[in-house]
């Protein structure tokens, strides 16, 4: 006869209670639960898109999309050179959650919102949804900015426009990889990179030569072909006038690939979910967009909206981080205190809180300029000059607020179980894409040459908040001062824009934001002895007050 068997555990498997343990931050609005956007939007004149934002801040910060977005960058974007009888295909497979999020997000505005709906603050409404989907997942709007973005340089052309333009604002997304004639909508690529060149475009090799039928023959390589599976891109080629812009369909009127044979896909570090390619192409037909031999200059209407998006982008993922690791402390206890409550972690907390609204503010600023810039000259000079203000200091902020919020969460951040983890991995991106930080610099540099106005629109808009605080008006009398020498000097570049950004931040938070907003912000960034890490806010500061408003829910 056998030995009786021990008596089973009245708790299952379970040797212990799970406890202290944070809910998840899902199912929440994360339009409603952000009070720094709720502010912005208003105060730039979009707040007609409460709706809308409302909608969308219910979809992305729903349990549904954060599942979508788990599963479509555990399972990567796959290269399919060839199908099972050997003939050469060139498309991308994607998991199903990919598509999910893009019809879900394109159906919601991130594309047409803006150029369909032009009324004022319609570019800053637009924005908004762009930033939320930015925290739903990152990877999509990769090819959802290159949409957005391209309506400027197609609108040149009437008959790329007629072509495309329809297909391209719809709001039913279509990811099919077959012509554009059977779709419902379509998507925007980019190739504009080369080997030898990178950030320098004139050193493009890839070649155009002319067709009986006015078309082009492209031949020649990219080393970045953003969005492989776009519908139509825009590339750049040298024709005997020069480096010349183009337009690409990806699939010819009789459903075949357009000449060209995707290399490899790029194995990034972050935005694993987007597809980012090698190319080769082979007579690939093309359109000429704008004049022959002005490649570079066509493309820059559609790159400054780019480099906003870049911004935006880093704001959000700030701000994702921040409603993170903000929700963590607002429930973790220790020591008989949640974390929230203990000044060290307070300082912390609040001090990311700042980082983060100050870097929604200045990006937004600009894409505001974008709305009123038809009717002002002087905020078109203020957007020229500011784009790549907001880029560069947004963009490379965002790195370190991640990294700070990721500790926040101790060991259990830095697992891929985490969300922290993918937006530590994506965080550096957008200071790469559309111009490296020196590239970004040396930018506003020459907008400073270039067009000498851009100075005086940018010292209008820091005067704005002249006389509401000393420390601001020291600030800004020691730049003025400083300034003619500053941009005169190459190697000072990321100084000046740096002292630039920083004095546009804290004008806009004295101008808009809640005063102990300002405060904090003043006293840490701009009265001295800033150190540029997180939880160093001096004494006086209204430290809980700002750590609590950057919790998404209520405790």
């Amino acid at each position: 006869m056998s030995a009786a068997l021990p008596a089973p555990d009245l708790h299952g498997y379970a040797t212990h209670e799970v406890l202290n343990q944070p809910p998840p931050l899902a199912d929440y609005d994360a339009y409603a639960t952000d009070r720094a956007l709720g502010d912005i939007v208003r105060a730039f004149g979009a707040g007609w898109a409460a709706e809308r934002l409302h909608e969308t801040g219910r979809t992305v910060g729903s349990a549904h999309v954060q599942e979508l977005a788990r599963a479509a960058n555990r399972v990567l974007p796959e290269l399919r050179s060839h199908d099972r009888f050997g003939n050469r295909v060139d498309r991308i497979d994607f998991h199903p959650a990919w598509h999910e999020l893009m019809g879900l997000a394109i159906g919601q505005g991130t594309v047409s919102l803006a150029w369909r709906d032009p009324r004022p603050g319609a570019q800053v409404a637009r924005g908004a949804v762009f930033y939320l989907w930015n925290q739903g997942e990152a990877g999509i709007c990769c090819p959802i900015e290159m949409t957005y973005s391209a309506v400027p340089v197609l609108r040149r052309d009437p008959a790329r426009w007629a072509e495309w333009g329809e297909l391209i604002l719809s709001d039913r997304y279509d990811g099919r990889q077959i012509r554009a004639g059977e779709k419902t909508g379509a998507t925007v690529g980019m190739a504009m990179t080369e080997k030898q060149g990178g950030s320098d475009l004139r050193q493009t090799q890839t070649a155009a030569t002319p067709n009986r039928d006015g078309t082009w023959s492209i031949t020649g390589h990219k080393w970045f072909f953003s969005v492989p599976q776009s519908d139509v891109f825009l590339t750049l080629a040298r024709t005997p006038e020069g480096v010349s812009c183009f337009v690409v369909a990806g699939w010819l009127p009789d459903g075949s690939r357009n000449r060209l044979q995707l290399q490899r896909l790029k194995d990034k570090c972050g935005n694993r979910s987007n597809a980012s390619s090698e190319v080769e192409f082979r007579g690939a037909i093309a359109h000429l967009i704008g004049e022959p031999g002005r490649g570079i200059r066509t493309g820059l209407s559609m790159n400054h909206h780019t480099r906003l998006d870049c911004a935006l982008g880093s704001a959000a993922l700030m701000r994702q981080a921040v409603a993170q690791a903000a929700h963590h402390v607002s429930h973790r206890r220790a020591f008989q205190r949640t974390l929230i409550d203990q000044p060290i972690m307070q300082n912390v907390v609040a001090d990311l809180a700042l980082e983060a609204e100050a870097a929604a503010w200045l990006a937004f600023r600009f894409v505001a300029a974008l709305d009123r810039e038809g009717g002002s000259e002087r905020e078109r000079l203020l957007g020229r000059i500011g784009a790549p203000i907001a880029k560069y200091w947004v963009c490379k902020r965002v790195t370190p607020v991640v990294a700070e919020a990721l500790e926040c969460h101790g060991g259990n951040g830095f697992i891929e179980d985490h969300v922290m983890a993918r937006l530590y991995r994506e965080a550096p991106l957008n200071g790469i894409w559309e111009g490296t930080g020196n590239v970004i610099c040396l930018d506003v540099l020459r907008s400073m040459e270039r067009e000498p106005d851009c100075v005086s629109a940018l010292l209008d808009e820091l005067r704005e908040a002249k006389g509401t605080d000393r420390r601001y008006d020291a600030a800004l009398a020691g730049f003025e001062a400083d300034l003619p020498d500053l941009r005169r000097r190459e190697g000072q570049a990321r100084r000046l824009v740096e002292r630039i950004a920083v004095l546009l931040q804290a004008g806009l938070l004295l101008r808009h934001a809640p005063a102990e907003m300002a405060d904090a912000f003043l006293a840490s960034r701009v009265a001295g002895g800033w150190s540029g890490h997180f939880g160093d806010l001096p004494a006086g500061i209204d430290a809980g007050a700002v750590a609590r408003r950057a919790v998404p829910l209520a405790g």
